[in-house]
């Protein structure tokens, strides 16, 4: 086995098992989980077994390996880049709506309060 194998295999298994150990502890979600063991395992299968690389470039009618190795993780960057712009889209959201209605619900209370209240039988009105 060369360097780059041994590497690559052992690159892959320790963020499987990172991965695995941020989700025995609730740290990552199962849907990023999912991403990234899908991105471990083709780096684990490109490195033991470097020759998928080699035929599937030369079917593609690339000259050199390297350069649809460096296109797949150019796509799994945007994919990635694509899926977090939309999750933090959609939390800003869900965060305006939020603060929202937690100023409605404190107005509310304002209002109940304020109805509740006895007036102050000593405070003169003609003076305010």
């Amino acid at each position: 086995m060369s360097g780059s194998t041994i590497l690559g295999i052992a690159g892959s298994a320790i963020v499987l098992l990172a991965l695995f150990e941020l989700m025995r502890r609730h740290r990552l979600r199962e849907k990023y989980a999912l991403i990234w063991a899908v991105v471990a395992i083709a780096v684990i299968t490109v490195a033991a077994a470097p020759v998928l690389l080699v035929k599937t470039s030369d079917a593609l009618g690339l000259e050199v390996p390297a350069n649809l190795l460096f296109f797949g993780a150019a796509i799994v960057i945007l994919v990635l880049t694509l899926q977090h712009s939309s999750e933090l889209s959609r939390l800003e959201e869900r965060t305006r709506t939020l603060a929202e209605e937690v100023a409605l619900l404190r107005l509310e209370i304002e209002r109940v309060e304020g109805q509740n209240r006895p007036e102050d039988p000593t405070r003169d009105e003609s003076s305010t």
